[in-house]
């Protein structure tokens, strides 16, 4: 190999270092983030236990549980695009990817009939029902609507970066020599699972 070819790869070994730990902080950053909402949530929830227990029971825990199946499985896929791109299979890995994207829109549909099902019952920030209700359960809902909203923002962001990879793929700007933007969306996408992953018993489990 030549001098020129040893310096390119090295500038290419650098570059994908530097992006991975990039998104390592970014990542740090976001957990940061959910961290102190699941702080607010524990010291609130220590305050208003019985409360927190009686606005549970307004959630559904089926939609619930089928939204962290969903997620979970998009783990699954979106690791599966990787490995396949690694071995060389395009295709797969372009399958696996829009299998990822269709399981965040299913995820998506399912919070979006759950919320509607709350706001048709008057149990959303500010209405008058909620405001009727004792504090530790207008909390509770007020911590449900951020967090999980915030959470459902952070999946459209991870469907737009998907979408974004998927084309890079079909157009060979992202491929088995250079995988390095997918690894970093995938590992966005696994936060965006793991985050659900305590949301899920923090507001639907502790019925």
């Amino acid at each position: 190999m030549s001098d020129h070819e040893n310096v390119l790869d090295h500038k290419v070994h650098r570059d994908d270092v530097g992006a991975k730990m990039g998104m390592w902080l970014f990542l740090f950053t976001e957990v940061l983030l959910f961290g102190g909402m699941f702080l607010i949530y524990a010291v609130y929830r220590y305050q208003y236990p019985e409360q927190f227990h009686i606005a549970a029971m307004e959630l559904n825990t089926n939609i619930g549980t089928l939204n962290t199946i969903i997620l979970l499985t998009s783990s699954l896929t979106v690791a599966l695009s990787i490995a396949a791109l690694q071995k060389g299979n395009k295709l797969l890995s372009m399958i696996m990817l829009g299998t990822t994207i269709v399981l965040a829109v299913l995820f998506l549909v399912n919070k979006f009939f759950e919320w509607s099902t709350k706001f048709a019952h008057g149990i959303y920030p500010g209405s008058s029902i909620l405001t009727s209700k004792p504090n530790g359960q207008i909390l509770f809902f007020g911590l449900y609507y951020v967090m999980t909203g915030l959470h459902a923002i952070h999946v459209i962001i991870g469907m737009v970066i998907l979408a974004f990879m998927l084309n890079f793929i079909k157009r060979n700007k992202v491929t088995t020599d250079n995988y390095v933007k997918l690894e970093n969306s995938g590992l966005y996408w696994h936060l965006v699972d793991l985050i659900w992953i305590f949301l899920f018993p923090l507001f639907y489990l502790i019925q």
